[in-house]
């Protein structure tokens, strides 16, 4: 199986597979260009709540999310999903405007990363590379960059928690409150199709769209049988129970109507950002296909 980096990755630069999970922000960049390569079904493998994810070193100062304007901050990508959402997080509830910040980009664990993808961002926005044998993770708890917005927990926070902490430690009651003001659970990833199959078959988006929506709901099912646990968490029926509490019992929603506000909260805060020309439309992201709505 492969990291979503190398999906990603693999798909965006070579097209390699007839379908794949996408970054949602790499694949709306594409959708920017003449002759978009992909079009995506409304199937989200990945969400997660992303405050979370935001890292300060110990020797920045910063202590509350308005301390991180004029800093220094780190993202792997500039055009990443997660730091996409961080930025308008930041924005919408604490007042932080995306460009009152320098991005520092490259490697997390290992030097040499680079965007994937070609970005032309307006000049209001600070964006640099660090050095070729620089990483995000050293320099966060070396204090040579302030804060560190990501999907993957720097190793530093785990081995030296006295240089690196979370700028929200009691996260899960913050990402509740979030929930329960906004009615937001963020989307990670997509799923897109190769255009060209697409175009010659297209009966693969609902019939793919289907067959996701089938499979979640037997993945639903078993999660909260107790006979056999699914997974390796000893209290995996409980955090079922309390994730039904707080966001429902189809937590994790697939398609158009049940994802709307969500869609188009990241579709501003991609324009917003620099990433899209214009704000996408729910209609320029998915196949016409998997608009209607089915019964299982």
């Amino acid at each position: 199986m492969l990291s979503v980096e190398e999906t990603f990755f693999r798909m965006l630069r070579n097209r390699e597979f007839d379908a794949a999970e996408l970054s949602m922000s790499s694949y709306c960049v594409t959708l920017g260009r003449d002759n978009p390569d992909f079009i995506a079904i409304p199937v989200f493998p990945s969400r997660f709540f992303r405050h979370s994810c935001i890292f300060v070193s110990a020797k920045s100062g910063i202590e509350k999310p308005s301390d991180l304007v004029g800093k220094r901050i780190g993202v792997p990508e500039y055009q990443m999903t997660a730091p996409v959402w961080i930025r308008g997080i930041l924005q919408d509830e604490y007042g932080i405007d995306p460009a009152s910040v320098t991005y520092v980009t490259g490697g997390e664990e290992e030097p040499g990363r680079e965007e994937k993808l070609k970005l032309n961002l307006p000049d209001k926005f600070k964006v640099e590379p660090i050095g070729p044998n620089q990483t995000l993770t050293r320099m966060l708890a070396d204090g040579e960059i302030d804060a560190l917005h990501t999907a993957r927990a720097p190793s530093t926070f785990y081995s030296e928690p006295h240089n690196v902490r979370r700028l929200f430690p009691d996260f899960v009651q913050v990402e509740k409150a979030y929930f329960g003001k906004t009615n937001i659970f963020p989307i990670m990833h997509v799923v897109a199709i190769r255009r060209d199959i697409y175009e010659k078959n297209r009966w693969i988006a609902q019939a793919l769209y289907k067959a996701f929506v089938q499979a979640q709901q037997l993945t639903y099912e078993q999660l909260r049988v107790s006979a056999s646990l699914k997974t390796m968490l000893p209290w995996q029926i409980a955090a079922v129970e309390e994730t039904i509490a707080t966001l429902g019992d189809q937590w994790w929603p697939y398609g158009i109507e049940k994802n709307r506000h969500v869609l188009e909260t990241f579709t501003r805060y991609h324009h917003e950002q620099g990433l899209s020309p214009r704000q996408l439309t729910i209609e320029d992201m998915f196949a016409p296909e998997t608009f209607a709505e089915f019964k299982i």
